[in-house]
């Protein structure tokens, strides 16, 4: 008996130590939440007139993966929508954390930037449905809820794949006299977002593009495909026709990594927007043959998950990544008008032959009228976080790929990747510099009114923040 008493005493400390082990291990589960409109017509985002969808080509999805290491959890969101408020994110994650234990501030949400989504935002002459931004804020929450429900054992792996044809940077220089008045009245913009392609009027582009497709990839302890997270610096594709509702390539994307990966019904694909406030598809340089609807949508798709998969496919994965996250918020300026600028407006808005059906140039009037009034600053969420040596960050703006580009050199942990778009939506994010060149993306409203040295500040907190969580 005393034997046996003691052979207990020898093998308990082995038993705490493998419990412990199998608590710490890498737990996973996804889910997507259908958030496409039940009713028609609605309000779509993407546009200075509001344009009304009458049907959807494509589900709209909020698709989640929630990831627990240790006493650690995390949850993405991404969902299948232009752009999403912090007031509406913020809602989403307190109902997801009351239902999951999930900490709001471990809850990484973003937008994909379709162009066809309903309108959760007002924005330019588009106003959202309050039906629907209750909907969207149910269904974000119900995603990750869902997620967490299937939590199992599981292994990831990450990297980067390249794909440079696919992305363009749309601001360029342009031969003298080939740029119009801005907005504002003034003939002061360096740059032209979108000139004409294939036109002998180009010089060259006033920025960079990113290639990279990052992604993370998840199986459960069996190595059956669970989910896969990717992020491509890609504004997004169009070629959609009037009064549709589409997920565009995002979408797309995901319906095709599940087929290349072989993942079953419960799989989920994931396609986040990155830093792509100055990217889109066109190739500028040479003029596009017109395109039947969706093609090019399915072309791209395509090729990024082709170039994915066969990064994908050789990985080894592992169970053991440690989680760490951080989020911060700050204050950032917002630019005002001066007073020329705000008399050109006042001008401008008292003019107008339709007040509910506004100019492009009355649209702008109307914006610098409603900043003169608003706050002179505004705060923001900021996210960075560590999976085992991989590195994510999250900023809530359409940021210019050259930002990007600088984060992704300059942190600690290789690879890193940004999403745009997340936790809210703060506008354009052009650097300084471009800034000083002007341009669409800098003109001032409200999808671009913070402060010159806005990246600036954002790129320092960021540093601050990968180098903590690095340690």
């Amino acid at each position: 008996m005393l034997r046996f008493i003691f052979l207990i005493f020898l093998l308990l400390p082995v038993c705490q130590l493998k419990a412990k082990a199998a608590s710490d291990s890498l737990q996973a589960g996804a889910a997507k939440y259908d958030i496409t409109p039940r009713s028609f017509p609605v309000s779509m985002t993407g546009s200075f007139q509001d344009r009304k969808a009458q049907s959807a080509h494509d589900p709209l999805h909020a698709r989640a993966l929630v990831l627990k290491s240790g006493d650690t959890s995390i949850a993405f969101v991404v969902c299948d929508i232009c752009l999403i408020s912090r007031e509406i994110f913020d809602a989403a994650k307190q109902q997801a954390s009351l239902k999951t234990g999930i900490p709001a501030s471990n809850m990484l949400t973003s937008a994909t930037h379709t162009h066809t989504a309903p309108t959760s935002v007002p924005l330019a002459q588009c106003h959202p449905s309050p039906e629907y931004v209750q909907f969207l804020t149910e269904g974000i929450a119900q995603s990750i809820v869902n997620a967490h429900a299937r939590l199992e054992p599981a292994q990831i792996a990450w990297g980067v794949a390249q794909e440079p044809a696919e992305v363009n940077n749309r601001r360029w220089y342009v031969k003298e006299g080939e740029i119009q008045p801005n907005p504002f009245g003034k003939m002061t913009d360096k740059v032209r977002m979108n000139p004409p392609r294939g036109s002998d009027i180009l010089i060259k582009p006033a920025g960079p593009i990113d290639p990279a497709i990052s992604f993370l990839s998840v199986q459960t302890a069996e190595g059956r495909p669970l989910a896969l997270l990717a992020n491509y610096s890609l504004h997004y594709v169009g070629g959609i026709p009037p009064n549709q509702l589409s997920a565009d390539y995002f979408g797309e994307f995901a319906r095709q990594i599940k087929k290349r990966l072989g993942g079953d019904e419960t799989f989920v694909g994931i396609m986040s927007n990155g830093t792509s406030g100055d990217i889109n598809n066109y190739n500028f340089r040479e003029p596009r043959p017109r395109a039947a609807a969706f093609e090019r949508v399915i072309a791209v798709a395509s090729v990024i998950a082709d170039k994915t998969y066969d990064a994908v496919k050789d990985l080894k994965y592992r169970s053991d990544a440690e989680i760490v996250l951080q989020e911060r918020t700050l204050d950032l300026g917002i630019r005002k008008p001066d007073q020329g600028e705000l008399e050109y407006a006042k001008k401008l808005l008292a003019a107008a032959k339709d007040p509910d059906r506004l100019t492009t140039n009355e649209v702008y009037a109307r914006e610098t009228v409603n900043i003169d009034k608003g706050p002179g600053t505004v705060n923001i969420k900021l996210q960075a976080l560590r999976i085992g040596e991989l590195g994510i960050v999250a900023i809530p703006c359409e940021v210019f790929a050259e930002i990007g580009l600088e984060i992704k050199q300059k942190s600690p942990l290789k690879p890193t990747f940004v999403i745009a778009l997340a936790n809210g939506y703060n506008g354009y994010l052009p650097t300084p510099e471009q800034h000083v060149l002007q341009g669409y993306e800098t003109w001032r409203s409200s999808w671009s009114y913070l402060e010159v040295d806005a990246s600036t500040k954002i790129n320092q907190q960021i540093f601050q923040m990968l180098n903590q969580i690095s340690d």
